[in-house]
């Protein structure tokens, strides 16, 4: 009798408790990550990325043809606004004659046009952002999507008369494999990073000095840096950042080059 009351009351709990019961998480076209990148300090590129079905889908964030003696560094920001910093950091690049690519929001095309005619102007490459920087993992009509891709290239077009390259970085880094397959179809390459750092928050500058010594130690052949150009540490430290950079060996890549 006791064995079948254990029984019976094991039924009922999962009738009345479901939830306790594990649940397993499935992957759909649809369901939301947030990208991250697991740091190596060996001078190593990260390791394979469980997020992988990017690349089926033209997505990037470290470049994996990069070997040997030829050590490349993409560098590229995520720019929304000016606020001094974005040209101190343009003085250093034209300084060292190094390129980048900066991922743009519609914000610089309407208060910041000559920002946008320097980087033009000095040969780096000009990308999107989306115009609004919104979470685009939301998003799953496609026409939705490519709207929000488009306001940006059609303004960036009537401002400057030329076409927007085709790289896009989610805003926040927020996606989804339906979002990576969209951008794929509107001719989009989908460019993420490898080394990454806490500086976007303009209140709660982190330490120069330390901040040079976590990019230097997570440095490795084939990273694409993400930075925020409104830094005020990324501004002070950028100058010595590229100089250890070379005397390393390392020059630096275009998105073309990465994604070709």
């Amino acid at each position: 009798m006791k064995y079948k009351i254990t029984i019976a009351v094991a039924l009922i709990a999962s009738v009345l408790f479901p939830l306790c019961l594990p649940v397993t998480a499935t992957h759909t076209e649809t369901k939301e990550y947030r990208w991250f990148i697991n740091k190596t300090t060996d001078q190593k590129p990260p390791p394979e990325h469980e997020y992988k079905f990017i690349e089926k889908y033209g997505g990037y964030y470290v470049d994996r043809k990069a070997k040997g003696s030829d050590k490349v560094i993409y560098l590229t920001f995520d720019a929304g606004y000016e606020n001094g910093n974005c040209a101190l950091i343009l003085d250093v690049m034209k300084k060292h004659d190094v390129s980048s690519a900066w991922f743009i929001l519609d914000n610089l095309l309407y208060r910041n046009m000559d920002l946008i005619d320097r980087l033009i102007a000095e040969g780096h490459e000009v990308c999107n952002h989306t115009a609004k920087h919104p979470n685009m993992a939301k998003i799953t009509d496609k026409e939705l999507f490519a709207e929000n891709l488009a306001k940006l290239e059609t303004l960036y077009k009537e401002k400057t008369g030329q076409d927007m390259a085709k790289y896009y970085r989610p805003p926040s880094g927020t996606f989804s494999e339906l979002n990576m397959r969209h951008a794929q179809e509107l001719g989009y390459k989908t460019v993420f990073w490898s080394m990454a750092y806490a500086d976007w928050d303009n209140n709660k500058q982190p330490c120069p000095d330390a901040s040079f010594a976590r990019i230097m130690q997570h440095t490795h052949n084939g990273m694409i840096l993400l930075l925020h150009p409104t830094s005020a540490t990324n501004a002070a430290i950028l100058d010595r950042l590229i100089s250890a950079w070379k005397a390393e060996g390392y020059r630096f890549g275009t998105m073309a080059e990465l994604c070709a």
